[in-house]
């Protein structure tokens, strides 16, 4: 091995060193950044053979990389679009809210921006499947949407099922001469009234009225009418009109002799007019149990309604969103009820310290990695997401002070080869030539 061969192997030295300084100046500089990967310093020598009586100068090169699979600590916080991932997944993200380039992240303090789009810190928009109305995710799963928490702006919920809780006193007068319809024509008093709301598909209250009156012993004929503008419904007299029978003791035999077999429930179709523009609305409307005495009773006591349920909701404006463990993103609304909008997937790969890193703390795939895997969150390795927290870096920042420590130690020697190594070569230089 020459002098100069070791002016070369110093030089070698101090370039491996000033790379290994540089990824610990990084990691203690990212000792906060969320998601941050700890870098990775690895030394390497080679060997050049001198080709004389076997000898070999031994340089040294380092090779900086980021040890990816690795997890940061989890850090709680109060913000429920904040965002850590236990497993292996990565956050499908995208550097605009138009670019189509895929990038990935484990950096989940996303925010909305100005249009309601979630974006973390650095600036990359996230990706997730967009839910219909059931629920569902698009049959095409690399079709990705922006996950807006300000896309819904309200939700209302039809009435489906109606329960009434009444007693119908059983010692009234018989009206002999009813035939349906009478009530809502005014041809028949009822002998007991009430009204009850519902909701329309739009949230809307539409008032239903239920009219009875004794027909026979342990018969009462019952009408249900729209109280509301007549111009809601497309027909005129009563919705529905039916029969119905009391047992020897008061309890309900059967709501609507029309049945083939004695029931407690009817459906009642409300034909809303088109100029409304809501949706067709079939409720089913419990009057009780058969030989029961839960619903609509007849004893000998004043008629009164002792209550009645109603499902369904009015308009409300949303208050929030949570993201469950699977990335399923729910809306929450001002009169209760919730709705399911988007889902956020999880990237994995084959080889993820092999991702290519790009600004952003961000990621993309290349060939060393192979090819994202998109999982639904909350299965198999891809791992669970947890909101109102976030992942801490990895760098340990005792270890890299040490590190920093061993670097400059290690660059000074490097520095000293090659001013010993000149000095040797003065000294051979003021050798005499004759």
């Amino acid at each position: 091995m020459s002098l100069f061969g070791s002016l070369n192997i110093g030089v070698a030295g101090l370039a491996a060193n000033s790379a290994a300084l540089s990824a610990t100046s990084s990691n203690i500089a990212n000792v906060n950044t969320v998601g941050y990967k700890q870098a990775t310093t690895n030394f390497s020598t080679f060997l050049n053979s001198t080709g004389i009586g076997g000898g070999a100068s031994a340089g040294v090169t380092a090779v900086i990389g980021q040890d990816v699979t690795a997890q940061g600590l989890p850090i709680t916080t109060s913000s429920p679009t904040d965002m850590s991932i236990s497993g292996n997944g990565f956050f499908v993200v995208s550097p605009t809210a138009t670019s189509t380039v895929r990038e990935y992240t484990r950096a989940g303090s996303f925010t909305p921006d100005t249009d309601g789009n979630l974006v973390n810190a650095a600036g990359l928009y996230l990706r997730g499947w967009a839910l219909d109305s059931l629920g569902n995710v698009p049959t095409d799963t690399g079709n990705f949407s922006l996950i807006n928490v300000s896309s819904v702006l309200g939700k209302a919920q039809a009435t489906d099922n109606l329960g009434i809780q009444a007693n119908l006193q059983s010692s009234e007068s018989i009206t002999a001469s009813y035939t349906a319809g009478d009530m809502a024509a005014g041809n028949v008093d009822p002998e007991f009234q009430r009204t009850v709301n519902v909701y329309d598909s739009q949230g809307g209250s539409q008032p239903l009225t239920f009219s009875f009156v004794k027909t026979a012993a342990n018969t009462w004929n019952y009408e249900i009418t729209y109280a509301g503008n007549s111009a809601n419904v497309s027909t005129t007299g009563a919705l529905y009109s039916g029969t119905m029978k009391f047992n020897s003791d008061g309890s309900m035999a059967n709501a609507d002799t029309a049945s083939t077999t004695p029931t407690g429930n009817i459906t009642l179709n409300i034909p809303w007019s088109a100029t409304t523009g809501l949706a067709a609305q079939a409720i089913n409307i419990n009057l009780g149990t058969v030989n029961g005495t839960g619903g609509v009773t007849q004893y000998d006591s004043s008629s009164t309604m002792n209550a009645s349920t109603v499902d369904g909701s009015p308009f409300g404006s949303v208050t929030g969103v949570t993201i469950g463990k699977d990335g399923t993103v729910t809306a929450q609304f001002s009169n209760g009820l919730s709705q399911d909008v988007y889902k956020i997937p999880l990237a994995t790969f084959s080889n993820p310290d092999g991702l290519a890193q790009v600004s952003g703390n961000a990621y993309v795939a290349n060939k060393a990695s192979g090819a994202a895997n998109i999982n639904v969150a909350d299965s198999g390795s891809a791992g669970s997401i947890t909101a109102k927290s976030l992942e801490g870096s990895t760098v340990d920042l005792a270890s890299e002070f040490t590190s920093l420590i061993t670097t400059q130690r290690a660059y000074s020697a490097s520095a000293r080869i090659i001013t010993t190594a000149d000095q040797m070569l003065q000294q051979l230089e003021q050798l005499p030539t004759n």
